[in-house]
């Protein structure tokens, strides 16, 4: 999953040292773009106030607050902290058109973004469990 984009990033570390960084499953997701399966990741349905961040590099990257049931099976984020810690891909892969967010601090994949989110923003950012961690207000 390598990506042009990932020798400007700020967080870049060699194959070996994200595999040894990540358990197992947070490396074919964040590393090579894997999916979950829906329903599954530990936290489709956390409700806890506190921030998400980035498995790769720790990087805040979306708030509880802006959390949300869309129902899909992923956690559902309608804004990321800001608009400089994601960065967007066109995802032509699996015969659709869809729009790939990855940590814009070390290039790790985290899930899409779609139209179809609440407002104010109107967009559903679909992120993958093992891509992120969390951690609680205090």
């Amino acid at each position: 999953m390598q990506d042009e984009r990932d020798k400007d990033r700020p967080v870049r570390k060699t194959d070996d040292e994200w595999r040894e960084q990540l358990a197992p499953e947070q490396y074919q997701v964040a590393r090579q773009g894997a999916t979950e399966r829906a329903f599954t990741g530990r936290y489709w349905d956390h409700w806890e106030p506190g921030a998400y961040r980035c498995v790769g590099c720790g990087i805040p990257l979306f708030e509880s607050s802006t959390k949300f049931d869309a129902g899909c099976g992923w956690p559902s984020y309608y804004e990321p902290v800001n608009s400089e810690v994601i960065d967007r891909i066109v995802d032509n892969s699996h015969g659709m058109v869809r729009i790939e967010v990855r940590c814009n601090n070390c290039g790790s994949h985290l899930g899409h973004v779609f139209p179809d989110g609440p407002q104010p923003t109107g967009e559903r950012f679909c992120i993958n469990s093992a891509a992120i961690d969390f951690s609680a207000e205090k």
